[in-house]
């Protein structure tokens, strides 16, 4: 690697970490209740937690928080895929249950 690489390299880190922490201080004051309403109640303690955090991660927070985005996203893994597959399942069972038990009652056993 090269020494002008490896310079370039170091100043797009710094840049990097100076937008993070001009970010951060305004989205712990503000951003973070607007993009997670379990962050509305949080204490001084809990912004100051973020705050690294925030700084560290501030593209996806920024854009986030530009899009207006209310809820956070909900985590997509093998279990909730698993969960859901079964919940759609199970109402498919109870529609096909609820059919028979109604064409049951109209013509009989």
């Amino acid at each position: 690697m090269s020494i002008a690489l490896a310079t370039w390299l170091v100043n797009l880190t710094i840049a990097y970490a100076a937008v993070g922490c001009l970010f951060a201080v305004p989205f712990v004051l503000r951003g973070a209740a607007a993009i997670d309403p379990a962050a509305r109640q949080g204490s001084w303690g809990f912004r100051l937690l973020i705050l690294p955090g925030a700084a560290a991660f501030w593209p996806l927070l920024a854009w986030r928080w530009l899009r207006g985005v209310e809820e956070p996203p909900e985590e997509s893994n093998a279990h909730r895929c698993a969960a859901r597959r079964d919940a759609a399942q199970r109402g498919a069972a109870r529609r096909g249950a609820a059919q028979r038990g109604a064409a049951q009652r109209r013509y009989g056993p």
